[in-house]
């Protein structure tokens, strides 16, 4: 036995779960890619989309679920060194209201049981690399664990617009319950 196997496999999940928020600070992500136009907005014709050969079926627009057209709807401005999300007036108002979020989770612990953990709008086809943009993903701390697995999820709590948080994050819920 390797005495520090179950560390090594914890940091590597910690690990993939750090990459990811890498890339929702925009270290890895151009302004012109993942459907961003040249200004960082999202271009209404180019779609966050499913890989072709994903296994997972894309998550379907649901009447009872925030959809993730509206969020990404946010463009990006430079503000002293720094690029900020300028979030629409249709997105602002969903600060500070209850909402449900339809995702699939990317987990930042190791454990089948997750209390706070991203949803993505399309699920992650590499431990080390974010499926989108800060707009196609919410942090969710979540009231009572939530199981983790390989199909989509919806969580409900209370939903808030970040216009400057200090990870990249553009969207939280917090006090989450998972919805069935």
């Amino acid at each position: 036995m390797i005495v520090g196997a179950p560390v090594l496999r914890a940091s590597v999940r910690v690990g993939a779960a750090l990459a990811a928020f890498l890339g929702l600070a925009g270290v890895a992500m151009p302004a012109a890619s993942a459907g961003r136009d040249a200004t960082g907005g999202a271009r209404p014709d180019v779609a966050v989309v499913h890989g072709p050969n994903s296994p997972f079926a894309p998550l379907q627009e649901r009447a009872d679920v925030l959809s993730w057209a509206v969020l990404a709807g946010v463009k990006t401005q430079v503000y002293e060194n720094r690029l900020l999300p300028f979030f629409p007036g249709a997105v602002q108002a969903l600060d500070r209201t209850s909402q449900r979020v339809q995702g699939f989770m990317v987990p930042l612990d190791a454990g089948a049981r997750q209390t706070h953990f991203l949803l993505s709008q399309v699920p992650m086809s590499c431990p080390f690399c974010a499926p989108g943009g800060p707009e196609s993903m919410v942090e969710v701390q979540a009231r009572t664990p939530v199981p983790y697995g390989l199909r989509a999820v919806v969580v409900e709590g209370q939903f808030a617009v970040l216009a400057d948080d200090p990870l990249g994050v553009y969207y939280r819920v917090s006090n989450a319950v998972m919805v069935k």
